[in-house]
Formats: C-alpha cells, structure tokens, sequence
C-alpha cells in the first residue's frame, strides 16, 4: 500500500510540476552582440556599453537596443520593431535595411541612416557629431532636433514630416519628397 501511495505522489506531483511548466510566460531572448553577427534570426539585440557589433543580413523579430559609448553598423538587416540608441558612439542602418519601426538616436556621437526602408520615423535628438540620412524610404516622419555636428539630408522620400530646427550649424540637404510638411530648417530641402 505504501508504494502504491508513494507512486502515486510522485504521478500528482510531476503532473503539477508540468502544469506549472506550460503556464509559465515565454520570454523573448535578448543576445548581447559584440563583434559581427550574420544571417541568424534573433528576438532582440543589445549592443552592450563601450562594444562594437556589426549586423550583416541578420534578422532580429524585436528591438535592437545601443547602449553608451557603443557602436551600431547595420547592413542589410530586417528589423521587425525600432533601433534605439541613448548616448551611442555611433549608429549605421545601411544597405537596404528594413526596420519595420523607427530608428531613433538620442544624445550621441555620429549617426547614419541609408539607403534604407524605415516603415516608422527617423529621430536624431541632441547628437555631437556629423549625421547623414540619405536615400531613405520613411513611412512616419525625419526629427532632425538640437544636434551639433551637422547634418546632411538628401534624396529621402517620406510620408510625414520633415522637421529640422534648433541644429548648430544647420543641416544641408535637397531632392526629399515629402507628404507632409517641410518644416524649420528643412524647409527648403
């Protein structure tokens, strides 16, 4: 009788250790990318502070977060949410990128976005080095707000927005189709 109940037990209890395995919540991955990542599928990436991570053909189903002092160069790469950096060295989305969010550079260093699909914005706040975004196709808007290091705005074709203003020195551009309205500083590209 006793190893019949203790069986038993064990079958109760190893039942509820697997319920409790299938209602945990699925968490979505993040890998830390320093050097270069190719053609892999990933949930999301994060460039750690200081590191330097090339992304060729990679395909990432979330958010590609930049971290301080760190460096973006993406090419080619399919994007599903945004590319986010706060106090990067320097971020590249080039090479018909998709990024099926916004790309959005905050308080760094150098940017550039080319020849690329941005089904979102494009936003380069308060950066101290020099920015290109040239050949884009922009679903949303290009913010181009407070930056020091210029910027150079060409051949972009967006649905929303062109706004510039409060850039030292101010931005040189021409050839942008833009649904919405040229706005400050952009007025005239």
């Amino acid at each position: 009788m006793r190893k019949i109940g203790l069986a038993l037990l064990g079958t109760v209890l190893g039942a509820g250790v697997g319920t409790v395995i299938m209602a945990a919540p699925a968490f979505a991955e993040e890998r830390a990318c320093r050097g270069t990542l190719r053609a892999v599928t990933l949930d999301n990436v994060r460039v750690p502070q200081g590191a330097t991570c090339t992304l060729i053909g990679t395909r990432v189903k979330g958010t590609v977060k930049v971290e301080r002092r760190a460096t973006l160069v993406a090419r080619g790469v399919n994007v599903v949410g945004n590319i986010q950096a706060e106090g990067a060295a320097r971020v590249s989305v080039l090479a018909r990128s998709v990024v099926g969010g916004s790309v959005q550079v905050k308080q760094g260093g150098a940017a550039r976005v080319e020849s690329s699909r941005i089904k979102s914005d494009i936003q380069l706040d308060a950066n101290g080095r020099y920015l290109k975004v040239n050949g884009n196709r922009v679903g949303g808007s290009i913010q181009v707000v407070g930056n020091r290091g210029g910027a150079e705005i060409r051949r972009n074709r967006v649905d929303g927005n062109l706004q510039c203003k409060e850039n030292r020195p101010a931005p040189t551009g021409y050839g942008n189709r833009v649904g919405g309205n040229k706005e400050d500083q952009c007025r005239r590209f």
